[in-house]
């Protein structure tokens, strides 16, 4: 069960396996109400502005993950004009204009600095995109993620995804970890390197090179104060999953997505969320 659980969302790649980078896009149902909420202190982002809340644009046509940092901000573009030729976007007096938010992963310095996904690569993905299960590892976005850098290693980090039902709603999950620290279960199992010290064992990274993105979808009607509840629990399963988690080193950030008519309350969403971002981070490998 991953975040194609929740209906009517699909999720394409297009990744470099010699580059070491990819990107990922989740092609979303309409209409729906979408949110975002950023906790790194190195994020790299596109119409991030516009999912606030008091903003007056709720639906968007698509999210973008991607690797090749703010370089691979231009594979949104592709997105965009994929959706274009299809009708979709935002309605506006000379026409219809899509809303793609994005976020990016440093991969930089893991494979090749030369290759980052563009408007063409983002294009493939999109039409890529299919509603089959998830696949975890290093595909899409997660091709080049790494964690536990500040114990100075790459160890491969990737993508995950986990979907579980609660009430009457369904909850899905994506996550994209390139994280700085460690990870960990929910139940605080290590899953990389050992318990947790409270000091950097290593001299700390370059700044801005960790980032894990992660997108929540459900079936529950929820607003974007309600979305912003599910995201707050949503940065807790990060706290609990990667340790150090929210640092000056990482961009992190979620989106949060609501699809459908469920009569879940937001604080069953919120508590789902939290499981499914452990269990999706458990699940990259």
């Amino acid at each position: 069960m991953t975040l194609t659980s929740v209906p009517g969302i699909k999720v394409g790649h297009w990744d470099d396996a010699d580059a070491r980078t990819g990107v990922t896009v989740i092609d979303l149902p309409e209409p729906n109400v979408t949110a975002a909420e950023v906790r790194g202190g190195a994020p790299g982002s596109r119409e991030l502005a516009l999912l606030q809340l008091g903003r007056s644009v709720e639906s968007v046509q698509a999210i973008v993950l991607t690797g090749g940092s703010a370089f691979g901000l231009a594979s949104a573009d592709g997105v965009v004009r994929q959706l274009e030729t299809e009708g979709r976007g935002h309605p506006t007096l000379v026409g219809n204009v899509p809303i793609v938010p994005a976020g990016v992963i440093y991969d930089l310095a893991v494979g090749r600095s030369d290759v980052r996904p563009g408007p063409d690569e983002g294009a493939s993905a999109y039409l890529a995109a299919s509603g089959a299960p998830v696949q975890s590892g290093r595909i899409g976005a997660g091709m080049g993620a790494t964690v536990a850098g500040w114990r100075g290693k790459q160890i491969p980090g990737g993508i995950g995804s986990f979907s579980m039902d609660v009430e009457d709603s369904i909850i899905g999950v994506l996550v994209v970890v390139n994280a700085v620290g460690d990870l960990f279960t929910l139940e605080g199992t290590p899953i990389t390197g050992g318990p947790h010290r409270p000091s950097w064992p290593t001299s700390p990274p370059p700044i801005g090179e960790n980032t894990t993105l992660v997108v929540i979808a459900t079936t529950a009607a929820l607003d974007r104060a309600g979305l912003g509840r599910v995201m707050i629990r949503a940065h807790d399963a990060l706290g609990a999953c990667i340790r150090p988690s929210h640092t000056r080193y990482d961009g992190d950030m979620t989106f949060s997505v609501s699809t459908g008519s469920g009569a879940a309350s937001a604080d069953a969403v919120a508590e789902g969320a939290f499981v499914c971002v452990g269990e999706a981070i458990a699940s990259v490998g």
